[in-house]
């Protein structure tokens, strides 16, 4: 359980750190804090169906289409949470690319 709440932190620092960096990404804590929920609930629920229904695309394009997808998921997680603002779609993607593979860092080094 201890890995689990360590990763969803360090995810939260992430999402911080990424809006820090990317101009059109604007996120307060409370907004990291409520954004890493919804982008987990999301992730669970919506993103497999998406995949699934994307597939001959994602297939086509070798995979790199899930970079939109992962976009699409985390612009979806800024409709939805107040204090967890994208300027546009490319922010969007160019940020879930950034949360991404940090997110494979840290699911990498912390185990359960």
């Amino acid at each position: 359980m201890s890995g689990c709440l360590t990763r969803w932190l360090l995810n939260i620092l992430v999402i911080i750190l990424t809006a820090s960096l990317l101009q059109g990404f604007n996120v307060t804590y409370a907004g990291a804090f409520f954004g890493s929920i919804v982008l987990g609930i999301i992730n669970a629920f919506i993103r497999p169906i998406i995949l699934l229904l994307t597939l001959p695309l994602n297939i086509l394009t070798l995979g790199l289409f899930t970079l939109i997808i992962n976009g699409l998921m985390l612009w979806l997680t800024s409709t939805v949470v107040r204090g967890f603002d994208l300027s546009g779609f490319w922010t969007a993607v160019l940020a879930a690319l950034i949360i991404s593979l940090c997110s494979a860092i840290i699911n990498y080094f912390v185990r359960d």
